[in-house]
Parts: C-alpha cells; structure tokens; sequence
C-alpha cells in the first residue's frame, strides 16, 4: 500500500490516471532501461563491437517480467548504485557468457537518462492527446455560444457585457500557443544521450558517434551534437510546458469554480445523483473536480522549482542535482496528466445557465452599459465631460439604490441630450458586445473545427 498519495488506494485516482501512473511504475522505469541497453547492445553488434549473439541474446532478455523487482530494489539499496542491480539481474538471464557485453562501454546516466526520456514520450503523447481533446471541446462550445451575452468582469466586479463563446475562444487561444511551444519543444526535449563516462565516448573510439546515432535511431529519440549529462536545460524546458499547461487548466477550473457560486450560478461542473457535497450538508453540490484541478495546478508549479535547480550541475555530473528529477519530473508528469484527465470531463458534461447568465447582466439595474452611456454622450458635450457627469450620476445610482437609468433620466444635462428611446437603446447588453462574435470565429472558425 502506498504512502505517497499517487500510490494511495484512497485518493490516488484524484491524483495520477492508471495510465499515467503505469508509465511511471517500476516496471516500466526498468523495461526503458532495458530497451535501451538492447538497443546498445544491437547497435554495437551491427558494428562489430560485440558478437551479434551475445546482441540478440541480450535482446531476448531484456524484459522486464524475468527479473525480481523487490530484488533490484534491495540491491539499489546495498550496493548504493541506481542501476548496478538491474544490470546484474540481466546479466544472469543471458545465457553464453552474453551478459558481459551488457552496458559495454556506456555509463549509468546514458542509460538513466535516455529510459526516462522514452517515459516522458509515452507520457507526453497522453498529455498532448488530452490538451487537443480539451481544446476541441472548448472550441466547439465556443462556436456554439458566440452570440450567448453574459458579463464580464474585471477586479472581481462586473465590467461589460461579453459573451460565452468569447470567454471561451481566449481559452482555447491560450491552448493554441500551448500546442505550438509542444510542437517546437518535441526536438529539443526527446533527445537521447549515449556517451560514456564523463560524455567524450572514449570507450567506444572512433565509433562513438555512430554508436550513438544507431542506438537512439532504434529507440525513436532524437541524437544530440555533445553530452548532456551536466546539461539540463531539456528538463526544465519540459518542466516549464507542463506548469504552463497546468496554470491554464487551473485557470479555467477556478473560473467554473467562481463562476458556480451560489450568487452568480452561471455554471456549474457535472453533477450526478449520489455525487455528495457535505458530510453534514445534504443541500451542497459542491465543485469539488475544479477544486482538485487547482490544487493539482499548484502541485505542478511547486515542483517546477527544485527542477530548475538541476540546472546548477557541477563538473560533467552531479547526482545531487540529478536525481531530483527522478521524484519531480513523474510527479509533474502524473498531476498534469490527472489536470487534462479531469478536465476534459468537466467541459464534456459542463452545466451552462444561460438564463442566470441574462439575470446577472441586469443585476446592476443598468450601470454594467455606463461606458456606452458615457460615449454617447461625449460625443454632444466631449468625452472627458461626460465621464464626470456619468460618473456623477452612477454614484447616485450606487448610494440611492435606484435603477441607473432612473437615475440618467432624471437629470435633465442627460435628457438635454439623450431622449429616452435613445437610453433604451444603450441600456441594452445584448447590442453592446463588440466584436465578441467575430474574435470567436478568429479563433475557432464559424462552423468547422480548427485542425491543430
């Protein structure tokens, strides 16, 4: 049973996806370390380095259900070397003397490095699949709502009217830039390192290049011009994709979370029977995913330090920066992916009350459209006139409690000017949305998907 809360019965669910959590298992963590000393060892047979039998028998080894586990572990913990154990539980799989040419010429961190580059593809092609998906739902509701007129709102307080599809089309806006650093970045992160030692390839002689190439070759990671042993930048710029597709997903999941409050009731997260708010409560339906989200979100950006620290390596290795990527960056991977997990699911079955959403444009009894009033009116007696004389008249409005059209059209300077068919017209949130409707299609398109 664990004690971390990925691993946890209880909660872990909340907290790594199953198919998250496998990759980041033991089990897979030594089976990349296998295909990676395979892949070596194939390499250095096609290149006359090692007998090809001795290569294919290692191949044929090399799987992850042959070996103890609980063993490796205990001998990580005699020997104090990460990778030593496994080694040997590999070596005595192969049978004729094969296992002497296992890891021939390579070092720890080659192998280390490289297994966990082919971890975060695997996690990283679930983590873009789930951020496309999210992006398709947002898009698809954008498109739909891009005429629904709710209010926006600034410093927590109503601004001016906006709509729905508009709110959403920013959203999916952020995503695009997202998905576009994810594409760039792929190059440069899943790179990996097969150098030897202290990275000069002095084992392999004149080979070590090709050693190199035809080993990631087989592996499908990219080959990099020099070591990167002491080089960490790839894993904080991982890192730093992962925090910000995270503050994205929490972003959005604490404006359903807002925008669910009793008072403004514009939304609200699935909901099902038997989904309980309160222990004590019977009456809460609470947004109780959103919440995780952000948690999570924080969770994400937490461990966004410590992975900038591996960039203070010392010498051509320094395992007391290196390994804090081994806690970190699964961690990162796990809660980002449990984000888009969740997320996905929340927009899916997302509850939107367009009603309350028209209720909440006339709560302030008018002064939501004072810039509109404003304008209008500056252009008989001069804008910055205007806004005096409006916000005169709106601060009236606040402190008498009275609708703030009462108010405009009982002040004969406003009825000098505005006639009360002409403040009819202001006043009303549903013609005042700009280009709302048009900046979604920019986004999103008019009726088809956008490809990404």
């Amino acid at each position: 049973m664990g004690s971390h809360i990925i691993d946890s019965v209880v909660y872990g669910a909340g907290f790594a996806p199953p198919e998250m959590a496998e990759i980041f298992s033991d089990r897979n963590r030594v089976q990349k370390w296998f295909d990676v000393e395979a892949a070596l060892a194939q390499a250095q047979a096609e290149l006359g380095m090692i007998p090809a039998e001795a290569a294919a028998e290692i191949t044929r080894k090399a799987r992850v259900e042959l070996v103890d586990l609980a063993a490796i572990g205990a001998g990580v913990s005699q020997v104090a070397h990460s990778l030593v154990p496994a080694l040997r539980a590999l070596a005595r799989l192969c049978a004729g003397g094969a296992g002497e040419y296992i890891h021939y010429g390579t070092t720890t961190q080659d192998i280390i490095d490289t297994g966990m580059m082919l971890q975060l593809k695997e996690a990283w092609t679930l983590i873009v699949q789930e951020l496309r998906h999210i992006r398709q739902l947002l898009a698809d509701q954008a498109r739909q709502h891009k005429g629904t007129v709710m209010v926006g709102r600034t410093h927590g307080q109503q601004a001016l009217p906006i709509t729905w599809g508009y709110k959403l089309a920013v959203w999916v806006d952020e995503i695009d830039r997202h998905l576009e650093r994810c594409t760039e970045g792929e190059k440069r992160i899943f790179v990996g390192n097969i150098t030897g030692a202290v990275g000069t390839m002095a084992a392999f002689g004149e080979l070590g290049l090709e050693v190199q190439r035809r080993t990631l070759q087989r592996l499908g990671l990219g080959v990099p011009r020099i070591c990167w042993h002491s080089a960490r930048d790839r894993i904080t710029e991982l890192a730093t994709l992962l925090t910000q597709m995270a503050g994205t997903m929490g972003k959005i999941a604490n404006e359903i979370y807002n925008l669910q409050r009793t008072e403004i009731a514009e939304l609200r997260e699935p909901f099902h029977m038997g989904k309980v708010g309160s222990s004590t409560m019977p009456h809460k339906q609470n947004p109780s995913t959103v919440e995780l989200v952000v948690v999570l979100a924080r969770l994400v950006r937490g461990n966004l330090m410590p992975l900038t620290d591996t960039l203070f390596q010392e010498h051509e290795r320094d395992a007391s920066c290196w390994r804090i990527e081994w806690a970190a960056l699964p961690e990162a991977c796990l809660y980002t992916g449990a984000i888009l997990t969740h997320m996905r699911k929340v927009l899916a079955g997302l509850q939107i009350w367009e009603e309350q959403m028209t209720r909440n444009l006339h709560l302030l009894g008018g002064l939501l459209l004072s810039e509109r009033v404003m304008l209008a009116l500056g252009e008989k007696i001069g804008k910055q006139t205007a806004h005096e004389l409006v916000y005169e008249i709106a601060m009236r409005a606040y402190e008498e409690k009275i609708p703030f059209r009462q108010a405009l059209a009982s002040d004969p300077r406003i009825t000098t000017h505005l006639d009360p068919e002409r403040l009819d017209h202001l006043l009303d949130p549903t013609t005042y949305i700009g280009l709302a409707p048009l900046l979604v299609e920019q986004v999103v398109g008019s009726d088809d998907p956008v490809s990404t």
